[in-house]
């Protein structure tokens, strides 16, 4: 089929069609308090988990698609091709079917095999490698290789979603919290995998003139972090993260470091304690993420208190615990791993006394 052709040109109305369909079936994403017992101090937790794919990638994975699509790169028989730690590929298959293509996820084999699972659940291949930081280049060799494309969603997270609005998270984040009694939240606390949600956060703050800061919450051996304070993008790391879905070996291209007001180092096992302490919130269980997301917002609720500040936090529920039942919700992977949550769970308990 030629390229630009009428027939091209009708399949991809068609697709896009589909996902716009999928889009309209699907309910906006849930916004809980989190019940604190801090006076004037407000936290709660944009639940991502709901989407049909089951996390926050769910939004990137459609609108890498649309993308790609509108820009013409995907055709008919195009295999789509994705680099990735696992929950963005589990909703990339899943978006590759409702249009009818073939996909293959390139992850390293540290990858969990819940999220394994499903993206074969989803008529997804799973191409795993030993070296993490061979991902992208692999991706690269199998899209050439296939005559495919390559989504890549570490270089156009950023630019794959409309920043100013079209109900992307931050907007959904403000609607929702247009009644409560800090409207505009003080802080929104993310993690950064691609930087997509970082930027799109950052980039409607500042659109809308809303007084609210972003923070970004790095777990340990990421990059963002230390290119972030040294202002460049040739920072690097030579361990792959431990909690999946955030935290690179490289600054990705999709990071903005400039939408960013603050950055703190969460250590792994601080992300793992708060993830089962919001578990035990929450009556259901959370992914690595999540917590980090969750001990980072903590950190700003003692900061304000001890400021004599009020207000509200808002931060993310990136996906459902049910993914990692071989690692952080595993005391022997623990063990293996050197975690220890006991000085982190003290810190937590003091919330639940409150």
């Amino acid at each position: 089929m030629a390229r630009g052709s009428g027939e091209q040109r009708a399949w991809i109305a068609e697709a896009v069609r589909r996902l716009d369909a999928d889009a309209n079936r699907s309910a906006d994403t849930h916004l809980h308090v989190v019940p604190l017992g801090v006076e004037g101090i407000d936290l709660y937790l944009k639940d991502e988990s709901v989407h049909p794919t089951g996390s926050l990638k769910h939004r990137l994975a459609r609108s890498l698609f649309l993308y790609a699509l509108c820009n013409g790169w995907v055709r008919p028989d195009s295999t789509i091709i994705e680099a990735s730690s696992g929950s963005t590929a589990v909703s990339e298959a899943y978006f590759a079917r409702l249009i009818g293509l073939p996909f293959v996820a390139v992850m390293p084999r540290s990858t969990s095999p819940e999220k394994i699972a499903l993206i074969e659940f989803y008529g997804g291949r799973c191409h795993l490698v030993a070296d993490a930081a061979t991902v992208y280049d692999e991706a690269r060799r199998l899209a050439t290789e296939t005559g495919g494309h390559y989504l890549d969603q570490f270089t156009y997270a950023e630019r794959a979603t409309d920043w100013r609005g079209n109900n992307n998270i931050a907007e959904s984040i403000f609607e929702q919290m247009r009644a409560e009694p800090h409207p505009c939240p003080s802080w929104i606390v993310v993690g950064a995998g691609t930087g997509g949600t970082s930027a799109t956060i950052g980039r409607f703050v500042r659109y809308r003139g809303f007084d609210t800061q972003v923070l970004v919450a790095d777990p340990e051996n990421s990059a963002f972090l230390d290119g972030w304070t040294r202002d460049t993008s040739d920072a690097t790391t030579s361990v792959p993260s431990r909690i999946e879905g955030i935290g690179r070996m490289r600054v990705e291209p999709s990071f903005v470091g400039g939408v960013v007001d603050d950055m703190v180092r969460v250590p792994d096992a601080a992300s793992v304690a708060a993830a089962r302490w919001i578990s035990g919130v929450l009556g259901r269980k959370v992914g690595g993420s999540t917590g980090t997301n969750v001990w980072a917002s903590l950190q700003v609720v003692e900061r304000m208190r001890a400021a004599g500040q009020t207000g509200s936090i808002v931060t993310l529920l990136c996906d459902g615990g049910e993914r990692y039942a071989h690692t952080y919700y595993n005391d022997e992977w623990l063990r293996e791993q050197g975690l220890d949550l006991a000085p982190y769970q003290g810190f937590l308990a003091g919330f639940d006394a409150r």
